[in-house]
Formats: C-alpha cells, structure tokens, sequence
C-alpha cells in the first residue's frame, strides 16, 4: 500500500504488488496530470509499503528523504546504495555505480567529483545540490 499524492489524476491510497516501482504507482492512479514535474521524481525506484509518493510537490519536510535523516545532507562515503536510491535522479543502477566508484577510487573528496560516474551529469548533479556531502 502506497499514498500517492500530487499532480495526479486521482491522488489516494493504492495497493501495488510486491516489487512495483514507482511508475507502477502512477498507473494505478491514473498517472501525473499534464502540467505534472516529474524530474524529482525517480519513477524506477522500488516503492515501499506505506510510503507516500509526492509528485510535483516538494519534499516533505518531517520525512527523510535519503538525506541522513533531520534534513542533513547524505555523505557520499558513508551512504548504502540503497540511501543513494532514495536521492532524485538516482536509481538503483546509478547508486551501484557511486559505490563501486567509491570502492575503486577512494572515499570522494568532493561532491563535483560524482561527474566521474557513468551516467551523473549536470543535471542529476544539480539535483543533488544540497543533498549530498563528502
């Protein structure tokens, strides 16, 4: 059971199968609406049982969003890839990546150097701004 809330056709609770991600999600509510901002949005991540989905909306501020709990940017040599998936824009392919990046490289010495894993560019960087730290 999952509560998806937001730039969606019909905003509620729905029950998604075991191993849905979040765009199976969306489906059973009738997917984002037109006008809908789907970039902050990681519509491949597995979704969890009694989670709310926020599309378009911006982050709920009395929950963790994968930022180390209570708002604290997430540190990049600390973080799981599961933590890592919980950040816009990364997914689980991505997040397997910054770890073994970080596991062949070292401990990261700045948040830019994530441009040095395959498939971060500008953009995902940009969505990071805030929420990672080294």
């Amino acid at each position: 059971m999952v509560h998806v809330v937001g730039q969606v056709h019909r905003a509620g609770v729905v029950a998604v199968p075991g191993g849905s991600r979040v765009v199976d999600a969306l489906e059973a509510v009738g997917g984002p609406t037109a006008d809908a901002d789907l970039t902050t949005v990681n519509l491949a991540r597995l979704v969890r049982d009694g989670e709310q989905i926020r599309v378009g909306l911006p982050p709920d501020p009395s929950v963790s969003q994968g930022s180390g709990g209570g708002g604290a940017p997430l540190d990049l040599n600390a973080a799981s890839a599961a933590e890592l998936e919980e950040l816009p824009g990364v997914g689980p392919v991505l997040a397997d990546r910054i770890v073994a990046y970080r596991d062949e490289s070292g401990p990261f010495r700045s948040v830019e150097q994530l441009m040095e894993v395959p498939g971060i560019g500008p953009a995902v960087l940009g969505s990071l701004d805030g929420r990672v730290k080294v």
